[in-house]
C-alpha cells in the first residue's frame, strides 16, 4: 500500500466519523442550548437540569440513527476489504 492510498483511507475514515456523529452531537447541542436559554431566562441554576435532557436527547439520537451509523461502518469496512483484496 502506498502512502497516498493510506492517507486516502484515513481521510475517508475521518470524514465518515464526522458525518456519523453529526446528528448525535447536534441533538445534544440543540437540547443543551435550549435548556441553557431556558435556565438563563428563568434564573434556575440547577445542574441536573442541564445534564438529564442532554443525556435523553443523545440516547434518543443513538436509537434513531444507530442503524444508519452501523450501516455506514459496515459499508466502509466492506469497501476497505474489497479494495484490500484487489491490491494483493
Amino acid at each position: 500500500m502506498t502512502p497516498d492510498g493510506l492517507l486516502n483511507i484515513v481521510q475517508q475514515a475521518i470524514m465518515i466519523i464526522l458525518i456519523m456523529i453529526a446528528p448525535i452531537i447536534g441533538s445534544g447541542l440543540a437540547v443543551g442550548l435550549t435548556v441553557s436559554i431556558l435556565q438563563a431566562t428563568t434564573q434556575i441554576q440547577e445542574p441536573t437540569l442541564a445534564f438529564v435532557p442532554k443525556i435523553i436527547a443523545v440516547l434518543l439520537a443513538v436509537m434513531i440513527f444507530g442503524g444508519w451509523v452501523f450501516n455506514n461502518v459496515v459499508q466502509f469496512t466492506l469497501q476497505l476489504w474489497s479494495e484490500g483484496l484487489t491490491m494483493l
